[in-house]
């Protein structure tokens, strides 16, 4: 008997997430994970089942992040004696608080961070699976708050800053301070050979330790090879840096186990994306031939242009502060009146064209639309959730996701029926992607002040941009309609936006 290909790929797939699933869970074997609420903020302790009491180590995430981004660091050290513990900052992950205060001052938000770090110092140190002795682990915009809430606790005696910016380390503190920075972070590499020339008369290197680590003086940079400002997180040399680190902090000799779970994520979610392909071929054909506008390329190229030339000048002086969430308020805005002059361009080069999309069955549209949504939201929405960041929405977030959910839908729809089609459409998909980005530069460019976060989503907005377009490039071609691709996408996007920017208060 003849497999089709589709059987095939569907068994490709699967087998590829199954191997994933068993090294992920792997890391984990022999620890003990426990979920905890400590003063109302969520955290999760790592421990070594059976293993006595050992130096706690108290892990933070950076920016727009969650706990789920140290769990390699947590289980880690975990694994080699240490007892871990990792949380979510106010506003970010499952907290449930807002983050209060100005982001841009010392005198904000960051005070708010260092109180909480404090906080949770106050319950390590009468943790039962803690000896007394505590260290902190902080990425990026973390670096910079650990650094200080170790110069206000002097029992904490090793600081690990990953990927750190902090204005407040100075030649005395903080104590055995170790900073690991991604190869390719240029400006912070240079950074870390600053704050490590303090403690030396001679040219700082990285690789070498400086100082001494019984008197708390030691100092160290580290670079992480082939790695950026998210894959430092997910390095071998990173953990290995940060363990031994410990051990010679703490006088400790461990077994080196190290968890390397980078790759395996990267091929569960690839392993996932993969079985979208022959799944699609299950969806109900919605029209009976391919529709969509078909546009001729310079007609193509003018509703695909001026939008993003139009929409920042647009929203110059519109008020955007409607939403708890960091520039989440104006990003929504920006793709709901992108989409609707893009579907007012689509409308007006469309009056006289003979009516399309005959013989369209809702029913079957309804369906599509559902099930590919379902895929897109959940299939990697639970994996994300679990291995990597928080996805899944706390109550607080409900109205965020449907607020984010009516900009996105004009805007992916709209795109959807204009890069669609049976005539040259092949790289009319990426071509509007990057326009909309092109767009969002141009927004900066103009209100930088108010704006400038808006750079931060680029590195998560274009993954989203290929890994849902493909999923809706699979819906068009088994369903024949525009729709169910747009309605998963702009789903996709309102949630994954809502669910991992900061809840800003007051």
């Amino acid at each position: 008997m003849k497999l089709r290909p589709s059987f095939c790929v569907a068994l490709l797939a699967l087998g590829i997430i199954g191997l994933a699933l068993v090294q992920l869970f792997r890391a984990d074997a022999g620890l003990v994970v426990e979920r905890l609420a400590i003063e109302g903020t969520p955290a999760t302790l790592f421990r070594k089942a059976d293993a006595p009491p050992g130096p706690v180590v108290l892990i933070a995430h950076g920016f727009a992040g969650s706990q789920q981004l140290m769990r390699p660091f947590a289980v880690t050290l975990a694994q080699n004696g240490y007892t871990a513990l990792t949380f979510d900052f106010l506003g970010h992950g499952r907290h449930p608080a807002p983050l209060g205060g100005s982001i841009t001052e010392e005198t904000g938000a960051t005070r708010y961070l260092v109180a909480q770090v404090e906080q949770l110092l106050e319950a390590a140190r009468v943790l039962p699976a803690g000896d007394g002795q505590l260290a902190l682990l902080g990425h990026s915009m973390a670096s910079d708050i650990i650094i200080r809430a170790a110069q206000a606790n002097p029992d904490v005696a090793a600081t690990i800053a990953v990927s750190m910016f902090s204005p407040a380390v100075d030649a005395e503190s903080p104590r055995n301070l170790l900073v690991i920075v991604g190869d390719w972070e240029a400006g912070l590499k240079r950074e870390a050979l600053r704050v490590v020339q303090m403690v030396t008369d001679e040219p700082a290197l990285a690789g070498v330790t400086y100082g001494d680590h019984g008197e708390g003086t030691a100092r160290r940079a580290a670079w992480a090879p082939h790695a950026e400002h998210v894959a430092v997180l997910y390095s071998e040399t990173s953990m290995a840096e940060a363990l031994a680190w410990l051990d010679a902090t703490f006088e400790r000799t461990s077994e080196g186990q190290l968890d390397v779970r980078g790759y395996w994520i990267a091929l569960l979610l690839l392993g996932i994306v993969t079985l979208a392909w022959p799944l699609s071929k299950r969806l109900p054909e919605v029209a009976p031939l391919p529709t969509g506008d078909d546009l001729p390329r310079r007609t193509f190229l003018a509703l695909a242009i001026l939008p993003a030339l139009l929409t920042p000048p647009l929203l110059r002086f519109v008020p955007t502060d409607f939403l708890p969430i960091l520039v989440g308020d104006y990003l929504a805005v920006h793709f709901g009146v992108y989409g609707l002059l893009t579907a007012l361009g689509l409308w007006w080069v469309g009056r006289s064209r003979p009516a399309r999309h005959q013989g369209t069955s809702l029913t079957k549209l309804a369906l599509a639309a559902t099930l590919t949504a379902l895929y897109a939201v959940l299939a990697l929405g639970l994996p994300l959730d679990r291995f990597f960041t928080a996805y899944l929405p706390i109550p607080e977030r409900w109205p965020l996701v449907a607020a984010m959910a009516l900009g996105m839908f004009p805007f992916f729809l709209a795109d959807e029926f204009l890069t669609r089609g049976t005539k040259g459409r092949y790289g009319r998909y990426a071509f509007t992607k990057l326009c909309f980005l092109l767009s969002l530069g141009f927004a900066v460019a103009l209100d930088f002040e108010r704006l400038f976060f808006l750079l931060i989503i680029v590195p998560v907005i274009i993954p989203c941009f290929v890994v849902y377009g493909l999923l809706s490039e699979w819906a068009y071609r088994r369903t024949h309609h525009p729709a169910p691709g747009g309605i998963a996408n702009a789903l996709a996007f309102a949630w994954a936006i809502a669910v991992t920017f900061p809840l800003l208060g007051g």
